[in-house]
């Protein structure tokens, strides 16, 4: 829990991008439906006390209504579908004693939850299926802004048979990659630093400053508005 203006905050992600499997995922994703899924309907449906196959249909269930709740379309249920039919894989794999190796287990659910994502925020099923395609360069590569060609102009060598990239960009994503997997999420940072005046103002002056960002930010519809 977390306060704000004296009101009272439940912990709501943590960090779901570090999952090492899809059931770890949505333990860090959207915490508080979570929570409201599995006390209101997972567990009136039998949970998993009554058997395995009733286990597996029990968690279809719950995210196909899941993908349903977010959405009023196709895509969102089909979204709940591949996300059910993972949980079920997963269980069924810890169910025989499989195990994998943790950096291997983290790629794959992160793929997974990012490809997925596609039928989440697209339209209709054409149009996911053209990002997906687009994903796999299927239409080939093209920097889709001005600013991302000029970027790419000055890390792909032009007279090159392929890729030739700066040292500046390995810089950043290393970095970028290292800060975001490999250290302490806002709310952890928290926990640790408590009863620290230093990091009570810090926080307070990040703060402050999303507030004035946002203010000059474009306008971003709120994704649930047509639901």
């Amino acid at each position: 829990m977390h306060f704000l203006f004296n009101i009272k905050l439940p912990l709501n992600f943590n960090s779901p991008y570090k999952a090492l499997n899809i059931r770890d995922f949505w333990r860090r994703w959207h915490i508080t439906l979570g929570r409201f899924l599995t006390k209101y309907l997972y567990f009136p449906l039998g949970g998993s006390r009554a058997g395995k196959f009733k286990t597996y249909l029990n968690l279809m269930i719950v995210f196909l209504i899941s993908g349903l709740w977010h959405g009023a379309g196709w895509t969102f249920i089909f979204w709940g579908f591949l996300h059910g039919l993972a949980m079920v894989i997963h269980r069924i794999w810890v169910n025989l004693g499989f195990r994998m190796n943790k950096t291997l287990a983290w790629l794959i659910t992160f793929i997974f939850v990012n490809f997925t994502w596609v039928f989440f925020r697209a339209e209709s099923f054409s149009d996911a299926l053209n990002i997906i395609k687009a994903m796999f360069g299927l239409n080939g590569i093209k920097a889709p802004h001005p600013k991302f060609d000029t970027i790419f102009s000055n890390f792909i060598h032009p007279a090159s048979s392929g890729f030739i990239f700066s040292y500046k960009l390995y810089l950043w994503v290393i970095l970028s990659f290292i800060l975001v997997v490999g250290f302490k999420n806002s709310i952890e940072i928290s926990y640790f630093k408590r009863n620290s005046y230093f990091y009570a103002i810090f926080c307070g002056l990040i703060f402050g400053f999303g507030v004035l960002l946002n203010l000059t930010s474009t306008y971003s519809e709120f994704i649930y508005f047509n639901f």
